[in-house]
């Protein structure tokens, strides 16, 4: 005798509300990575729009140092009912992304090349606010490298990360 299906749990929908993104990119590449941070954590820049996503707001900025929380919900759970890696890693690749970003200067962008995360401790919505720390430990010309940690609000290290990140020099002109 097989057991009986259960119901589907109710549906539920989530909103987001999110700016749209900024077309004129010379306006972004006008500013260091440092002014750029500062602009958008004191809203004379609109946020990325995957912020809404993930509820990503900046605690502080400083040269070479990010430190941002986060909101894992339910609507960002995998099939066993805790939070999907995604998640851990968009928050942590933003956070090491960031911190290099603030070592640039004006018409100096970047790109992540890599990421590897270590998923230590489960999260769930219960969880509530997440707090990462990124930082630089190097920056080359043509490379930067960064590493991060996730907490919950004990301080507890709920996942870590390293990044490398490709420097993205402007074109010369000739």
């Amino acid at each position: 005798m097989t057991p009986p299906t259960p119901d589907p749990p109710a549906r539920r929908s989530r909103t987001l509300d999110y700016h749209a993104p900024e077309t004129d990119k010379s306006t972004l590449f006008a500013l260091s990575g440092l002014e750029v941070m500062r602009a958008v954590a004191a809203g004379q820049l609109p946020p990325p729009p995957m912020s809404s996503h993930i509820g990503l707001e900046t605690v502080s900025i400083a040269e070479g140092d990010m430190v941002m929380t986060a909101q894992p919900h339910e609507s960002h759970y995998n099939p066993l009912g805790s939070v999907h890696g995604g998640f851990i890693a968009t928050v942590l690749d933003s956070v090491c992304g960031c911190a290099i970003h603030t070592t640039l200067p004006a018409g100096v962008g970047y790109t992540s090349l890599e990421i590897k995360v270590s998923f230590l401790r489960p999260i769930t919505a219960d969880t509530g606010t997440v707090t990462a720390h990124g930082w630089v430990t190097r920056r080359g010309r043509s490379a930067a490298f960064a590493e991060a940690d996730l907490r919950d609000s004990d301080g507890q290290v709920l996942a870590t990360a390293s990044s490398t990140c490709l420097i993205i020099h402007p074109e010369p002109t000739r």
